[in-house]
């Protein structure tokens, strides 16, 4: 017998698939943004690319990491989202092992508590050079 697949969650203000695990990551603190990861076009044919997604809720330690291959964004034309509570700092940080020297571009952005609640970023994730394979 196999198993369905876990059921997946959609922003309700834009439709985009949210990452699994990426809502209500802290107890008692109601999430404010949806950041969306808008993968340049060029990049939606690499291969071995990936997200690395970290949020830290404080400066000592990591609250929540995850790992987002870019060909996710083949099977979600709408994008892909994760939310966040006003507070701490996130890192989006994309890969891709496969050219010599492998690619990285990283984005961190600190999250203010005074950001009003349903905020959206948008955080456009493009390789330098844009090339795809």
């Amino acid at each position: 017998m196999t198993e369905a697949a876990p059921a997946m969650y959609r922003s309700q203000g834009s439709d985009r698939a949210v990452v699994p695990g990426w809502n209500n990551i802290l107890k008692d603190v109601q999430d404010a943004i949806e950041l969306q990861l808008d993968l340049s076009d060029a990049d939606r044919a690499r291969d071995q690319a990936m997200l690395l997604i970290e949020y830290w809720a404080n400066s000592e330690e990591l609250t929540l990491q995850s790992l987002l291959p870019v060909r996710a964004f083949a099977g979600e034309p709408k994008g892909w989202c994760v939310f966040l509570p006003a507070r701490g700092r996130v890192f989006i940080r994309a890969i891709d092992p496969q050219p010599n020297p492998p690619l990285l571009a990283a984005h961190a952005i600190n999250l203010d508590p005074a950001t009003p609640m349903g905020t959206l970023i948008h955080v456009k994730v493009e390789f330098p050079g844009a090339k795809g394979n």
